[in-house]
């Protein structure tokens, strides 16, 4: 696996914790009125926390393993929108969803390390993408990521140009 991706991953929870905080305090539930041009799921600032968190651990490392173990297994996408009701994100506390995202990446990265060059070629179908492989997957936690950097900076921006 390229170290550019391995360093993104390794990077992006001190990277999201830097991007959260160019929320205002007050506005971490905050929503816009129109949703154009967002690069991420529609979900308030402390809301993309818990997605980025559940998305990590109830996906990711399912399909990592599932890949790792099943032959040519099809993994199905994950409903964000039901998680958010469901574990109830405005009620979270962003210290404690910054300390389980920082915990699931590193068991990310752990299993990772492990991988050998003939799993990481190891395939699957992926829901809405189609067939890929380990190393392929990892890319898109990878964009998964940058998403929501983005998405947290287009509210920031939209949050500016309310104040």
């Amino acid at each position: 696996m390229d170290s550019a991706t391995l360093d993104a991953l390794a990077g992006f929870p001190d990277q999201l914790e830097a991007h959260y905080g160019a929320i205002p305090e007050g506005f971490e539930l905050w929503t816009p009125q129109s949703w154009q041009g967002c690069p991420s799921e529609f979900y308030s600032a402390l809301e993309q926390l818990c997605h980025v968190r559940d998305i990590e651990i109830d996906g990711y490392h399912v399909r990592f393993v599932r890949t790792l173990k099943e032959d040519h297994p099809f993994l199905p996408g994950v409903d964000g929108d039901r998680l958010k009701i469901d574990r109830g994100y405005a009620d979270c506390f962003a210290p404690d969803v910054f300390a389980q995202i920082r915990r699931a990446r590193e068991e990310t990265l752990v299993l990772l390390a492990t991988v050998s060059a003939e799993q990481w070629r190891r395939t699957c179908d992926f829901d809405n993408y189609g067939a890929t492989s380990l190393r392929g997957l990892v890319h898109y936690l990878c964009s998964h990521d940058q998403q929501h950097l983005a998405g947290l900076q287009w509210l920031a921006g939209k949050i500016a140009s309310q104040v």
